[in-house]
C-alpha cells in the first residue's frame, strides 16, 4: 500500500505480537468469520453515513429556520450548523464503509491485501478519533480515548491472524 503504511505495520506488529495470543480455534473462527463480518460492517456504515448526511442536512435547514426566526423576532440568538469536523467524520465513517467492502474478497481468498484492508480500516478509525476531538458537539477527549481504545482491540485482533494472510507462521506459542 505505501512506505508509511508499511511503517506503521512494523512499528505496531512487536507491540500487538508481545500481547497474549488467541487460542487457536478463536484464530481459525475469526479468520473463517472475517470476510462476512467485514461485508456486513461495510454495509452498515455506508447506510449509517448515508443516513447521518441526510440528519446532517436536515439540521443544517433547521437550523437556518431557526436564525430566520430569531432575527425575525429581533432577538440576535443565533444557532450554530453542524461543524467542519461533524463532515469531516462523516467522511472517514463512509471511507471506512467502502474499504471494508474492499476487504471482503482478499479475506475471503486470505490474501495479505485482505488483510491490509483491514489495517487501513483500522487507521481510519484512529484519525476518525482524532477529528472527533476537534468536535465540540458530538466529540471531544472522551471519544478520542474510547475510540483508542476500541482500535487497540481491532489491532490484537489483526495481528493475531496476520499470519493466515501472509503465510508466514508466527514465533510464539497458540494457547
Amino acid at each position: 500500500m505505501g512506505t508509511l503504511f508499511s511503517k506503521i505495520e512494523k512499528t505496531l506488529q512487536p507491540i500487538f505480537d508481545g500481547l497474549p495470543p488467541l487460542p487457536k480455534d478463536a484464530t481459525n473462527w475469526l479468520v473463517k468469520a472475517w470476510p462476512v463480518i467485514a461485508l456486513i460492517a461495510g454495509i452498515l456504515q455506508l447506510l449509517a453515513a448515508w443516513s447521518l448526511w441526510h440528519v446532517g442536512h436536515l439540521v443544517n435547514s433547521l437550523v437556518n429556520y431557526s436564525n430566520a426566526l430569531s432575527q425575525a423576532y429581533g432577538t440576535g440568538a443565533t444557532v450554530n450548523h453542524l461543524g467542519f469536523f461533524y463532515w469531516l467524520g462523516l467522511i472517514a465513517l463512509a471511507v471506512d464503509g467502502v474499504i471494508l467492502l474492499m476487504a471482503y474478497p482478499g479475506l475471503k481468498a486470505r490474501s495479505k491485501a485482505g488483510w491490509n484492508f483491514l489495517f487501513l480500516g483500522a487507521l481510519v478509525n484512529v484519525l476518525y478519533g482524532i477529528f472527533s476531538v476537534f468536535d465540540s458537539t458530538y466529540g471531544g477527549v472522551t471519544k478520542l480515548i474510547f475510540t483508542l481504545i476500541g482500535s487497540a482491540i481491532g489491532f490484537y485482533f489483526l495481528f493475531q491472524v496476520r499470519s493466515h494472510y501472509t503465510g508466514k507462521k508466527t514465533e510464539k506459542k497458540q494457547a
